[in-house]
């Protein structure tokens, strides 16, 4: 019962960020602009995969040459390279976001989130860390999503179980980032990010796995991104840095 209400709590973080920018729409808009032009990438590459995916399902899979239902076979391929690509969208969308807006979230993160003693450093300073630290979290969503995007062809598990692993895998990590800023600017290195929100499961679960499923439609990802802002830093200093962690 813990770990449910632990979740439900993670959910409430997130409604509190969409209350905070509902109360401050200027600080909405300004946290627009970056998840416009994240947005604007992921439109055009996804037209042009969506435009080349019969190819690249040829492509991939010469063996079909002589199968009498290789265009079926080749059509659900192409499908699933699409819907891969999606999925692929979704998990990225908030560190491109982040990264093309780090200055635009670090000021709209420490509005949210006044500190006394902050560790502040400009922007183009951490900006490599910040790339290097996304691309760690990749390769960790990678490590996890391959293997359930295979996993899905399973008839009946592949249509149930598998969805919600995905959602909860994708959740964590989406909480990984979009609580990047606040713990950086308590000075936690991303080892350090990682154990705490491991500690915490069940509220990274909550918080992250309601952005994945909102992130999900395109639109809505764009118009989110600042309330996903402002509830990451929420969660970070009301509950992660101001309560005792969870077992």
């Amino acid at each position: 019962m813990r770990a449910v209400r632990d979740f439900a709590s993670g959910v409430g973080f997130f409604m509190q960020g969409v209350g905070w920018v509902a109360r401050n729409g200027r600080w909405w808009l300004f946290g627009l602009i970056p998840a416009v032009i994240a947005f604007a990438v992921y439109v055009v590459a996804l037209i042009l995969l969506g435009k080349n995916a019969s190819a690249l399902a040829e492509f991939l899979t010469p063996f079909a040459d002589s199968w009498a239902w290789r265009e079926f076979f080749r059509t659900t391929v192409a499908i699933a390279i699409f819907l891969g690509g999606l999925a692929l969208a979704v998990l990225t969308f908030a560190a491109l976001t982040l990264t093309i807006g780090e200055p635009f979230y670090e000021k709209l993160s420490a509005k949210a989130d006044v500190l006394e003693q902050a560790d502040e450093q400009p922007w183009w300073r951490t900006l490599p860390r910040s790339i290097k630290d996304s691309l760690i979290t990749l390769a960790y969503v990678l490590l996890f999503t391959v293997p359930l995007f295979f996993l899905g062809f399973i008839p009946v598990f592949g249509q149930t179980v598998v969805p919600v692993l995905g959602a909860a895998v994708s959740g964590f990590f989406l909480t990984i980032e979009l609580t990047t800023l606040a713990l950086e600017r308590r000075g936690m290195a991303r080892k350090e990010r990682f154990a705490l929100l491991r500690r915490n499961k069940a509220v990274a679960l909550g918080f992250g796995v309601v952005v994945f499923l909102l992130f999900l439609v395109p639109l809505v990802a764009v118009i989110a991104m600042p309330a996903a802002v402002v509830g990451g830093a929420l969660l970070v200093r009301q509950r992660l840095t101001s309560a005792p962690e969870t077992p």
